[in-house]
């Protein structure tokens, strides 16, 4: 056999070793996200790599969700499930027990670092006697309910959970980790600069007091220093009653020219009755991106609305 016929053989052995040793986990996981603010955030991550599934898609809230059939076809098929927790996604507690058995599911309120803050009571901020209550303090256990689970709307609380999401995805996936951790890096660094940008944004009017449909915006309060004066309700699972709204209208009235924020999925007719003969305004908040369409951009465009929403109507 000349030297040159024996390379043929050599170079095809080694092609077919190549093939043969190329790890099976090089394809990244089946990846399934609950809401919209933390698919964001993983498919930030995964970018490159892959695409999470996102369960509560379009406008639909994690507050009203009803699980399809082909949500629960991707839990069943899942290696990997990032949500909340049953404080905000209720509905999915089940299902991750019947459905994800065999899945890795990460609850991000319990990641390292996160900050939380409990559900506010008295005032503009208590449940009424028509049953206006939190409904994730029904039933449940641990400290299921014991706090306010809109984690995102504070950036540094968004850093730990892509630190989260990224250990989970490199143990589940370690062939891809260096993509992972890369995309890591950048993401924190556009977070810390979306967070400089909020506080810009935010500084000429934080002051000024607003009242919003349901209190979900502790975190991106206490991050930027701005004045939410009450909530129309506790959770907007409830119906307000005639005399919760009563006691919202007057304190509209009390402060003066102000502005009151209803939500996209949710009736905005109460927002009309609650500034109806005050000199409010009313606008628009977002913290579900109802409106967004979904991806890397998401929590980026979530985050700038309710900023430019406040400065607008407050300005």
């Amino acid at each position: 056999m000349t030297p040159a016929k024996a390379i043929l053989p050599l170079t095809a052995s080694l092609l077919l070793f190549g093939l043969l040793a190329t790890p099976a986990s090089a394809d990244p996981p089946e990846v399934v996200v609950s809401i919209k603010p933390v698919h964001s955030l993983v498919a930030a991550i995964m970018q490159g790599v892959g695409a999470p599934d996102l369960i509560v898609d379009g406008a639909a809230s994690p507050h009203t969700y009803a699980l399809k059939p082909s949500n629960a076809r991707a839990l069943q098929s899942a290696k990997v499930v990032f949500w909340v927790g049953p404080g905000m996604e209720a509905f999915l507690e089940k299902p991750l027990s019947a459905l994800g058995s065999n899945a890795l599911v990460v609850e991000l309120d319990k990641a390292p670092g996160i900050a939380k803050l409990k559900f506010r009571q008295g005032g503009a901020f208590e449940a009424d006697d028509d049953g206006d209550e939190p409904a994730a303090n029904a039933g449940g256990s641990d400290d299921h309910g014991a706090f306010d689970t809109h984690l995102w709307l504070d950036p540094h609380n968004a850093k730990a959970m892509t630190a989260e999401i990224t250990t989970t995805l490199v143990a589940a996936d370690p062939a891809n980790a260096l993509s992972y951790e890369a995309n890591q890096k950048a993401l924190d660094d556009k977070l810390d600069a979306l967070d400089a940008e909020i506080a810009s944004t935010i500084a000429p009017i934080k002051d000024k007091p607003f009242i919003v449909f349901h209190d979900a915006y502790q975190y991106f309060e206490r991050r930027y220093g701005v004045r939410v004066a009450g909530s129309i309700t506790v959770s907007p699972e409830s119906i307000p009653g005639a005399q919760r709204v009563a006691e919202i209208h007057g304190k509209v009235a009390d402060l003066g020219a102000t502005c009151v924020f209803a939500e996209p999925q949710f009736e905005p007719k109460l927002v009309n009755v609650v500034i109806q003969g005050t000199s409010a305004k009313s606008g628009v908040l977002d913290p579900e991106a109802a409106t967004l369409p979904q991806g890397p951009d998401l929590y980026f465009n979530l985050m700038r609305g309710i900023a430019n929403s406040l400065k607008s109507c407050l300005s």
